[in-house]
This record gives C-alpha cells, structure tokens and sequence, in this order.
C-alpha cells in the first residue's frame, strides 16, 4: 500500500508545483495605444500623459506591453491601426483624430476580438466600443457660466471665444448659456477661436475694437486664452476684469495658483484622461474588474485652494 501510495503523492506534488509555477507566469496582453500627434497644447498634454501612463503600467504588470502610436491625421491613423492589428493586440485604446472618419476602421479593430476604449471624441457608431472615457463638455461650460454668474451678480458684459464649429463646441456653449441662465449676464459677441492661440488673439483684438466696455471674457479652451491675455496686454485696456478658460494647461493652473486675479480660476478637461482610459484598460485584464460603459470626467472648478492637485510642471500643457 505504502509503495503505490509514495509514487502517486509525489505525481500530485509534481503537478500542484507546475501548476503554481504556471499560476505565477504573469498574463501576457498586448495594449495598443492611438492618438493624435502633439499637433498643439492639449494634444501635447495628451502624448505626454500616455508616455507616462504606458511606463507605470508597463511597471505594475510585468506581463503587459503597451504599444503607443502619434498620428498626425485621420488618415495616418487608419493606416497605424492597420499595422497594429497586423502585429496583434488584445487592447485599443484610442483617442480619434475625427470621429466620423475613423468609426469604420475601430470597427475593424473590434471585429477580430479585440477590447476597445474610446477616449474624447465619440464615434458615429457607439456600439464598437467596450469603454468610453471623456471630460464633461456641457459641464465645461456650465460650470464657466455658474462662476461667471457668481462674479457677477449685478450682471456684466461678455464675450465669448469658441472652439470649431463641432458638437464640442456646441455642447459647450448649450452649458455655458445654462450657467448664466437667469442672471443680467450679456453676451456681446461669439466668434470662433478655432482652439488657436492665434486665432483667438485675432478674435480678442476684434472684441476690443467694437466693444468699449467688456467686463469678462469666456474662452473654451486655455490655448486661446493665451492669445487673448495677451491681446488684451497689448490693448492697455483695464476694464476686463477676467478671463475663464477650460483644459487645465498648467500655464493657467499655475496663475490660479499664484492668485492671477486675470485668471482666477481654470475649468478641468484634463489631457491626463489618457491616463485613465489606459489604467481602466489594464484592470479589465489584470484585475478581474469588469469594465463597461462610460467614464466621464467631472469638470472640476480650479481655485487658488485646489489648484496644486491638478498641476503638472512636467507636461508640455
């Protein structure tokens, strides 16, 4: 009995022990990341925080390798997400150059099995994806009215910078007219900035030659309150008493900080939501969380007091 009893425990020690060397082996997954080139602040923001995110990644699970790739069109992203299926992928995480243009290439991508987060920009078919992370558009530009509408409770005269003509832009300006709803807050002009510097320099130095009078300006985005900050420097004028913008380039976060009483506070559509597409991607794999559905942002309001949470010396935004 002991003779056939001997052999056969240490056939089950052998297995129990390859079976835990093979438990330990950790998981291999492959995460592709496609993005858009750093073609102006925010997207450099973006590129900045998915480096960062793919070697904390890469560092938490040994088994995970994290492809990222810069387009800088739809069309070059197309061809990228071509290649990366070729090389194989278990993972996309992808912020879309244009939504429309590039819903039928995902499709692609999720067609051979393969786990897709859509970060920022929607696409035209919704289904395609398994995770979708965002900012809070509406939100953005709520929370803008709302602090423009406790500045000024007597009411005032603004003016506003838009972005392009797209849903963004428009989500943002539906929010932002909630926000100063039922107040004696005046829009005197909208125009489009076009997320320009530039452009928005161009729009800031128009406002300022038709309107003697502006009390407060709203930009959507911190790139163009560069250029209107620095329109109205040109100017001399001294009757604007702020300016809101949205993003949270670290430029403006940093004034906020310092109490800039140009830029008092910041609205967040954080870059960094990269970031948090690419971890809620790896703990669908690693972590045995289910992850599905939608993630979005809130579009915190930064002040003086919060604003060295959301600063980032690093980030080329």
């Amino acid at each position: 009995m002991k003779r056939i009893l001997a052999p056969l425990a240490g056939a089950l020690l052998a297995a129990a022990l390859g079976s835990a060397a093979l438990a330990q082996e950790p998981r291999q997954v492959t995460m592709a990341v496609s993005i858009p080139a750093a073609d102006h602040g925010w997207t450099g923001g973006v590129v900045y925080h998915a480096e960062r995110a793919k070697a904390q990644l890469e560092k938490r699970y040994p088994g995970l390798k994290v492809v990222l790739k810069t387009s800088p069109d739809g069309a070059s992203q197309a061809n990228a997400l071509e290649d990366l299926t070729a090389q194989g992928m278990d993972a996309l995480v992808t912020l879309p150059h244009n939504s429309d243009e590039l819903t039928d290439p995902i499709r692609q991508v999720k067609e051979k099995g393969t786990f897709v987060t859509v970060v920022d920009r929607a696409l035209s078919d919704p289904s395609i994806q398994d995770l979708y992370v965002a900012g809070n558009n509406p939100e953005l530009g709520r929370v803008a009215g709302e602090y423009i509408k406790e500045r000024m409770p007597n009411g005032g005269d603004v003016v506003v910078i838009r972005g392009l003509p797209i849903v963004i832009d428009e989500e943002r300006q539906k929010g932002f007219d909630e926000g100063i709803a039922g107040s004696q807050i005046k829009v005197l002009d909208r125009q489009f900035g076009n997320w320009s510097r530039d452009d928005a320099f161009r729009v800031m130095q128009d406002y300022l030659s038709k309107h003697p009078k502006i009390d407060a300006v709203w930009a959507q985005d911190d790139d163009m309150v560069v250029g209107v900050l620095e329109a109205i420097q040109q100017s001399g004028r001294s009757d604007i008493q702020f300016v809101v913008g949205g993003a949270g380039m670290k430029d403006m976060i940093k004034r906020v900080a310092d109490g800039d009483k140009m830029v008092p506070v910041d609205v967040l559509y954080p870059p960094a939501m990269i970031a948090t597409a690419m971890e809620l991607t790896a703990a669908n794999f690693y972590d045995q969380n289910p992850i599905r559905g939608s993630y979005i942002l809130d579009a915190t309001l930064v002040t003086k007091d919060n604003a060295s949470e959301f600063y980032y010396p690093d980030s080329p935004f």
